[in-house]
């Protein structure tokens, strides 16, 4: 009986020894979690097609001949690692962040798997349109899984942010720490954060077929009073600025690269007198001016005659604002002209840009005397409350969601355009390849289900 013993001892060390510690086959919520939320800000929220939708707003541009991303050049293949990063990545570790945090009873994980799931699946569907979901993560049981209709994704992100303030009520006594990058764990700024964007995402529907826009209206503005109250509430990540530890967007826009801001931004903010363009517009090395390149030259430039952003957005150290407060209000000042008019939308507009303004470290005496020339009519507001919105969520794809529900800002024709401006971006290579659908026939000037004016 004692070889018996001594040899099963000597098995179980055996097989502990071969174990590689350095790939584990679980791992707790906590170290899933930071991953995820890192590669929401660097690689969704400022990765490649993040970029490309800059150059579709005209707020980058690319000193590179035409044609060009800027001009509308995409090939299928362009968005392999967009789609790859969105659904490998992100979705597919927060379906797994979830699954494990049910399962374990630890709510708080529970609630914000879900409620950055359902912004995945915003960010997804309002570039792409249809996509997969509901059969998407059953892993080898289904390889070609087929796309939600864009209208089922929406109906599921608001059943996602709903479940996940549900889990985030039970008042769990476990909640994350450091590994939650966003909000160290303060899940009274999760709950924030999910009321504003079922705001986002109800105002995303107002000329969607079968919706109105007053009901969608109302649905945002109730939403909106457990939404977010201060810049505080921003969500967003901040970057140490270390080698290996940069803000996402100054390595976008880093002296090696070709991109630089464009024109169409930069000379709107001077035309306007606009006291935030020295802090979000850096000067040319060259020329110590405010100068952005135009889209669909013909000809290339010095990059070091062009502006880069400014030390607030662009610097190694930058915070990456993914959700910010002064979207919460912009979105309460449009559901309000929607639902009482212009006058009463006007001193919420003011707060907005204020609140923008005041993070910027604008003064008030600057920030006053530039609302003076932004004052809302009944002509102009929609129009002047987008444009500010789009100023206030600078670098964000939000913006051209907005540009394609309202038709502002509204953008020059760019030369050499190779279409009209798109309406969404192509689906990846690797999605047609692997799984292939009827909707990847779509085009870039194709409309989402959302996207009637």
């Amino acid at each position: 009986m004692s070889c018996i013993l001594i040899s099963a001892s000597g098995c179980k060390k055996y097989i502990d020894v071969n174990q590689n510690q350095n790939q584990p086959i679980d791992v707790a919520e906590a170290q899933i979690l930071a991953p995820i939320e890192l590669d929401i800000s660097s690689s969704l929220h400022a990765g490649n097609v993040a970029v490309i939708v800059q150059e579709y707003m005209q707020v980058a541009a690319l000193n590179q001949v035409a044609p060009n991303a800027g001009t509308y050049l995409m090939y299928n293949s362009d968005m392999d690692g967009d789609w790859t990063n969105l659904y490998v990545t992100c979705l597919n570790n927060l379906v797994t962040l979830n699954t494990k945090a049910v399962a374990s009873g630890k709510t708080n994980y529970a609630g914000i798997a879900k409620i950055l799931t359902a912004y995945c699946l915003g960010t997804g569907t309002d570039l792409w349109g249809d996509i997969p979901y509901s059969k998407a993560f059953g892993g080898t049981t289904n390889l070609v899984p087929t796309y939600d209709a864009q209208k089922d994704i929406y109906t599921q992100i608001q059943s996602l942010l709903d479940a996940g303030l549900a889990d985030i009520a039970k008042n769990g006594t476990i909640a994350p720490g450091g590994d939650d990058y966003f909000y160290a764990g303060d899940m009274t700024k999760w709950t924030k954060l999910a009321y504003t964007l079922k705001a986002r995402y109800y105002m995303h529907l107002t000329k969607a077929p079968g919706y109105t826009a007053a009901a969608q209206a109302q649905l945002a503005l109730t939403a909106l009073e457990k939404g977010m109250q201060s810049n505080d509430d921003d969500l967003k990540m901040t970057y140490p600025g270390a080698a290996g530890t940069e803000n996402p967007w100054q390595q976008n826009f880093i002296s090696a690269s070709t991109i630089v801001l464009g024109a169409t931004f930069v000379d709107g903010l001077k035309t306007r007198n606009d006291p935030r363009l020295g802090i979000m517009v850096a000067p040319a090395l060259n020329t110590s001016l405010y100068t952005g390149l135009g889209q669909g030259l013909s000809t290339i430039g010095q990059l070091e005659d062009y502006s880069r952003p400014g030390s607030f957005y662009g610097a190694t150290g930058a915070n990456n604002y993914i959700v910010n407060y002064s979207e919460a209000l912009f979105i309460k000042a449009e559901a309000t002209l929607i639902t009482s008019g212009y006058a009463l939308a006007a001193p919420i507009y003011q707060s907005a840009v204020l609140s923008h303004m005041t993070k910027l470290g604008v003064s008030t005496t600057n920030a006053n005397s530039y609302l003076a020339n932004r004052v809302l009519t009944t002509g102009n507001a929609e129009q002047l409350i987008i444009e500010e919105k789009g100023i206030a969520n600078f670098l964000s794809l939000e913006n051209f969601t907005d540009y394609r529900r309202t038709g502002y800002p509204v953008l020059p024709a760019v030369p050499n355009a190779l279409s009209a401006i798109p309406r969404r971006v192509l689906y990846p290579q690797v999605e047609i390849t692997s799984n292939p659908q009827p909707q990847q026939t779509a085009k870039l000037t194709d409309r989402l289900w959302w996207d009637v004016q």
